[in-house]
């Protein structure tokens, strides 16, 4: 799968897809979009997956016909994800077009 981690994503996640080929909205140039226009330039560019922290992304746009998946993480902090990479993974791995899946991590 072709997975975009969103600005709020640590890179450490990365590691745990394995097998999967992971990008950075930064790497792409898109990190000043807003949401809409981010999943927008990430279904034309063919990703699967995007993994977000931006819980509110789902109150914020039409998810409905969507054609990438979306994981997003209660937190974005690389020490609490570090505590779920196995849950992450299987979020992602289970991924399917247009699906959302939210993955909780412990709190601060």
């Amino acid at each position: 799968m072709l997975i975009l981690f969103d600005n709020n994503v640590p890179r450490g996640l990365a590691q745990a897809l394995k097998g999967h080929t992971v990008v950075e909205a930064r790497a792409r140039g898109w990190h000043l979009f807003k949401n809409g226009d981010l999943l927008e330039a990430a279904e034309d560019a063919a990703f699967d997956v995007m993994v977000t922290s931006d819980k509110s992304i789902q109150y914020q746009q039409n998810l409905s016909g969507r054609r990438i998946a979306l994981v997003v993480l209660s937190q974005g902090r690389w020490r609490l994800v570090r505590q779920r990479l196995e849950a992450i993974a299987a979020a992602v791995n289970a991924a399917t077009t247009g699906s959302y899946v939210e993955v909780e991590l412990p709190r601060d």
